[in-house]
């Protein structure tokens, strides 16, 4: 986005001196001045900004707040730069948290919404389709099954988000290519749209019959929080494989959270966590928050949610990882967000979210052109609608929960489970197919004998796989 040649730091900024540096709010709209900003200067002030407004709202200080959203609404834009983009979905998130304050309010703005459940469903086959996190994914996930199952005659795969049918007919393809033959294969899906389940359904059948493999779908639809166990129906005799992507995050809600504190709690901004500031190359929005960390931003390291007492309350998670340890799966493969967003203090998540988005942003940038309609959709309908929910949205409401890959491992240790490390073959095709991406930034690396997926050196994405500890 930019290169650094030493005049960009903030105590060489043109705000730096500025009267409006303060942005005290008796000092009026320094409307011309701020149009006049150059691009990296802008994306400076903009991180500034919003700071200081998510201080304004986590302490319910809203006059101060109201200044600062009018600040921002002349430097942001949805189809911007990087930064610009960015600071929109975050400024949109800041006020809907403050309007939820006023529940009769809110309701009266949102009547006449209507949930677009297509536009989701668009968004997430982009996010497929524009970034190489998925593909990944499927990829280590379907060696990780093939090589647990070697040998089994009946397999039972059960899929916690039956969404991309891909997955499955490459696994499909792979087991009939078995020296010893294809199992019997039935794949249990789990998902809340019966659409999606009738199209996995339809791809999947056929693709089994045209390869001659016994196969049954088993359709469940259901969102995860209300899933009935006993419907996957694992019978005595199936070798089991349970494939977990970007779901059991949603489950990390403790019960008694929504009765512990309203929207707006007052806190101590020092909470800030703007702490991995060594972890983006530059060049990227990663810089000008690690800059802005000179400018009096610099948080601690650790969170709520790191804590391992914190795991104590979050009984969704724990009663539904037990289940699952109860089925004795041969191998389980969870992929996750590899970031922090599951804090109690609103800053903390604040600032974490902004350096996972800010790079989800920054493989945009350098995928799709700016004025791209898929690029606006998949912003708008998936990162944006993430952002409101970590930011605006407390208690059981907040789904979006993500954390970094060692709490996962001390979860899923102390639910019953072993690592599986994943095997240099897995390994080798996440890299070949990295390595035959359009961008470059892409980087794969080993942890604890799981795969975390990075953008330059910002961990992104996390993939592991177990089994059950006897």
């Amino acid at each position: 986005m930019f290169q650094d040649d030493g005049s960009s730091s903030v105590t060489s900024s043109p705000f730096q001196n500025s009267p409006f540096n303060s942005v005290s709010p008796g000092l009026g709209s320094p409307y011309p001045w701020l149009k006049e900003l150059k691009s990296e200067d802008r994306g400076l002030y903009l991180i500034h900004l919003l700071l200081t407004c998510a201080t304004h709202v986590a302490t319910g200080s809203l006059e101060n707040a109201n200044l600062i959203f009018d600040q921002i609404s002349h430097l942001a834009s949805p189809d911007g730069d990087t930064m610009q983009r960015i600071a929109s979905y975050f400024t949109e998130a800041l006020a809907d948290r403050i309007l939820k304050t006023w529940p009769g309010l809110y309701k009266a703005l949102h009547s006449t919404e209507i949930s677009l459940f297509s536009e989701d469903i668009v968004a997430r086959k982009m996010f497929f389709e524009f970034f190489p996190f998925l593909k990944v994914t499927f990829v280590i996930t379907n060696q990780a099954i093939i090589e647990a199952m070697e040998g089994e005659k009946m397999v039972h795969i059960i899929d916690l988000n039956a969404a991309e049918s891909m997955q499955w007919r490459a696994l499909i393809q792979d087991l009939s290519a078995r020296p010893e033959g294809p199992p019997h294969l039935r794949i249990t899906g789990v998902h809340p749209q019966k659409e999606m389940l009738d199209k996995m359904a339809c791809v999947l059948t056929e693709e089994a019959e045209k390869l001659d493999i016994p196969f049954q779908f088993n359709p469940i639809v259901s969102k995860l929080e209300n899933l009935d166990i006993e419907k996957l129906r694992v019978k005595t005799g199936e070798a089991l494989a349970i494939s977990s992507v970007l779901q059991l995050h949603t489950l990390l809600s403790p019960v008694d959270e929504a009765h512990k504190r309203s929207h707006l709690t007052p806190m101590n901004s020092s909470g800030v966590h703007l702490d991995r500031t060594s972890q983006m190359k530059q060049s990227t929005l990663g810089d000008l928050l690690q800059k802005d960390m000179i400018n009096g931003h610099n948080p601690g390291t650790d969170s709520e949610s790191s804590s391992p007492q914190s795991s104590t309350s979050a009984v969704q998670i724990d009663g539904f990882l037990n289940s699952l340890w109860g089925l004795s799966p041969k191998v389980m493969v969870v992929a996750e967000q590899d970031s922090n967003h599951n804090g109690s203090n609103l800053m903390e998540r604040l600032s974490e979210s902004l350096y996972f988005y800010a790079a989800l942003f920054d493989c945009l940038e350098s995928t799709l052109p700016r004025t791209s309609a898929e690029r606006l959709k998949l912003e708008k309908f998936l990162f944006g609608e993430e952002i409101k929910n970590i930011i605006a949205c407390e208690g059981p409401g907040r789904k979006e929960r993500h954390e970094k890959l060692d709490r996962w491992i001390q979860r899923l240790e102390f639910s019953g489970f072993a690592n599986v490390p994943l095997s240099y073959y897995g390994m080798l095709q996440a890299r070949r197919l990295l390595q035959g991406y359009s961008c470059d930034g892409y980087r794969i690396k080993e942890e604890n004998g799981c795969v975390v997926i990075c953008w330059q050196d910002r961990p992104l994405f996390s993939v592991s796989a177990w089994r059950c500890k006897r």
